[in-house]
């Protein structure tokens, strides 16, 4: 997964830099002014052991956030941990003590006063070194996730799209053998339909999207070889309005619901009748399709095969969550779908 600005070294590197650079600069900017509202100047050596001192703590944050809390703290190992700390705030409040004494030439020095007081800013630089871990572990732990959902919905797609392949090519090669057993004359120019649509099976549900063109084209190729098949039994009523822009679409996303009504809607079905319309309007696209249906007959069909629908369904809800909408609806006879959808 490509990671964010914020998360690539760099630009880590560099707010970490402005961070401490605002934070020891802070006291500086808040000094108090004396009676004649001068600001006190800080002399070299104070300079120098007030830099030196702010290190100690900027390196204690990281030993903390990076070492000290992995490795010990996150395994349970707390007496470890806490003679660590120990450890590290002696050493520092050594250190403190030694620089303030030399670098800075002060002439007193209360003990109590600097333990107390650099064990209050301890306190603060282990808080915020232990909240930086956890953002860090939660940042990585949600990365983590999302590139296992991501991978787990590309295989999820993949399996769906494997599936809905055969199922097309078992019924359009039933139409050959109904062609080839008639020795119609339509059986040459059906078999190069067939070639191109296996062409596109195999080639453009490659891609994660295609041309809302090459769909169409594939979706009226399907068509026309289905009423080769049933002739006269079925009245088809077949309106597929080309885009006027260059839309994208999901390969293989509305041919189950023209398999479905094709399946359902032909048999012994008095009348049958299959209605398929596509239009698009800006980036909407509106797919319809009704077919009539008789219930009996449909209740031994959705037995053997239901994973069209229940298919697409799942293949919608993960590549258009919250940009389409799918009406199925079974009412006096007719079996309905309409798909609006947001395309790319």
């Amino acid at each position: 997964m490509k990671s964010v600005w914020y998360n690539k070294k760099g630009w880590v590197v560099l707010i970490h830099a402005v961070i401490w650079t605002g934070l020891f600069c802070l006291p500086f900017l808040l000094r108090p002014h004396d009676d004649n509202g001068q600001q006190h100047t800080l002399t070299l050596p104070e300079i120098a052991s007030y830099i030196v001192s702010n290190l100690l703590w900027v390196i204690f944050f990281y030993v903390n956030a990076l070492l000290l809390v992995p490795k010990l703290l996150s395994r349970n190992f707390f007496a470890r941990y806490i003679i660590a700390l120990l450890i590290g705030f002696c050493v520092i409040a050594f250190l403190q003590a030694v620089f303030f004494l030399y670098l800075s030439k002060a002439d007193h020095f209360n003990l109590l006063r600097h333990i107390i007081f650099n064990f209050l800013i301890f306190l603060f630089f282990l808080a915020s070194s232990i909240a930086y871990r956890l953002i860090i572990d939660k940042n990585r732990a949600d990365n983590l996730a999302r590139d296992k959902e991501t991978e787990s919905l590309k295989t999820e797609l993949s399996l769906l799209r494997s599936q809905a392949s055969p199922h097309f090519l078992f019924n359009v090669l039933n139409n050959m053998v109904a062609l080839a057993r008639k020795k119609s004359d339509l059986l040459e120019p059906s078999l190069i339909k067939l070639s191109s649509l296996i062409r596109y099976t195999v080639y453009e549900t490659l891609e994660e999207t295609v041309e809302l063109e090459k769909e169409i084209d594939y979706l009226e190729s399907y068509i026309d070889l289905q009423q080769q098949r049933f002739g006269s039994n079925v009245q088809f009523s077949i309106s597929l309005q080309r885009p006027h822009q260059n839309l994208h679409i999901e390969p293989m996303l509305l041919i189950p619901f023209v398999e479905n009504a094709i399946k359902h809607g032909t048999g012994f079905i008095e009348n049958a009748e299959i209605n398929i319309q596509l239009s698009t309007t800006e980036k909407n696209l509106l797919f319809f399709v009704r077919n009539k249906y008789n219930a009996e007959d449909n209740e031994i069909k959705d037995k053997t095969s239901g994973i069209g629908l229940a298919n697409v369904r799942r293949r919608l809800n993960l590549l258009y969550p919250h940009s389409h909408q799918l009406q199925i609806e079974k009412k006096d006879g007719w079996f309905t779908v309409v798909l609006k959808l947001i395309l790319h």
